[in-house]
């Protein structure tokens, strides 16, 4: 399994921006499939953002409709990371964002916890009104 860490958490007014990075170590990085899922309350069920697929995959990319057109995810595999930009924050993108892999099996749209084996500990984002 990889071992996977967040960072760039961080307050920011609404309308700003932030970028999150997940950096993984383990063996061929490329064959995951990384999600980015926020939990906005504790106690509240993990909500899907967003996917960027594996090499196998052609690195598709997946958005939530509520981020759709506002955050971009990337991947540089010879760095072990994925990337998710967040433009035009709003209060409610207010969240832990969490960063996971899956790897080995198709995942389903949109995306679910269950699909993914890897898990990193969580990096806070506040957007202030």
């Amino acid at each position: 399994q990889l071992q996977l860490v967040e960072s760039g958490g961080g307050q920011v007014q609404s309308g700003g921006s932030l970028t999150l990075s997940c950096t993984g170590s383990g063996l061929r990085f490329d064959y995951y499939d990384i999600g980015w899922f926020r939990r906005q309350a504790p106690g509240k069920e993990r909500e899907g953002v967003s996917c960027v697929m594996s090499s196998i995959n052609n690195g598709a990319t997946y958005y939530a409709e509520i981020v759709k057109g506002r955050f971009t995810i990337s991947r540089d595999n010879a760095k072990n990371t994925v990337y998710l930009q967040m433009r035009n924050l709003k209060p409610e993108d207010t969240a832990v964002y969490f960063c996971a892999a899956a790897g080995g099996h198709r995942i389903q749209l949109p995306l679910r916890p269950a699909d993914f084996g890897s898990w990193g500990q969580g990096t806070q984002v506040y957007v202030s009104s």
